[in-house]
């Protein structure tokens, strides 16, 4: 084969391969168009169907940071529940552990009368209260209980308890003042209480001393 022959063959093959190349870049261009067109008509149908979308707005597109949920300490609520409903008695007769001078009062043993006239003269600052008042018995014997637990976590030395006077009860008898009293005898917490100075309850309410927390 001479050199001339051999370049057309050469020649003939380039144009072979050429068009070879055009083809399969045809198709795939064929193909890449009609992926975009199923793609484009399913999109289509989506907003049809529902509707156009828009995505969640987050900060620098950070994924949002859920905190799972705290335990809750059922047992603990149970048991809490079990030994305030032993420790407070409806048929504990508080009448024979109050001071009756000129007001009513109660100090454990070991506190002395100082504390008592602290507390009518307001030596210590009530820090926080508790109003009974509409409660059935048992739920003001629940919820004194819960407060004082919870006022002696909190470091609180001083609050009132509001009992009322019994004015609405049956036969004007003051059955949750007498109940009240008997129920914070019983607690190991309160050091004292008196009888609250007539602008801050008078006879409805008892401005009561607690220990300090550990």
């Amino acid at each position: 084969m001479n050199a001339k022959a051999k370049s057309f063959q050469d020649l003939a093959q380039m144009k072979a391969d050429l068009a070879r190349a055009k083809a399969l870049e045809a198709e795939r261009l064929a193909q890449e168009k009609a992926r975009l067109k199923r793609e484009q008509a399913e999109k289509d149908l989506f907003v049809k169907a529902i509707g156009r979308v828009s995505p969640l707005a987050h900060s620098q597109h950070e994924t949002p940071q859920i905190s799972p949920p705290k335990p809750e300490a059922f047992q603990q609520k149970r048991d809490d529940q079990a030994v305030l409903k032993e420790s407070l008695s409806d048929e504990f007769d508080a009448s024979t552990l109050l001071d009756v001078d000129d007001q009513l009062s109660f100090r454990r043993p070991g506190i002395g009368l100082d504390v008592t006239k602290k507390l009518r003269t307001g030596g210590w600052s009530i820090q926080s209260q508790i109003d009974l008042h509409g409660l059935r018995r048992e739920e003001a014997r629940e919820a004194l209980g819960s407060f004082i637990r919870d006022a002696v976590k909190m470091g609180w030395r001083c609050v009132r308890v509001v009992h009322g006077k019994g004015l609405g009860s049956p036969g004007k008898t003051p059955v949750l003042k007498a109940k009240t009293q008997a129920w914070l005898v019983q607690k190991q917490e309160v050091l004292a209480f008196v009888q609250a100075k007539p602008a801050e309850g008078g006879a409805g309410a008892l401005v009561v001393l607690l220990k300090g927390s550990n």
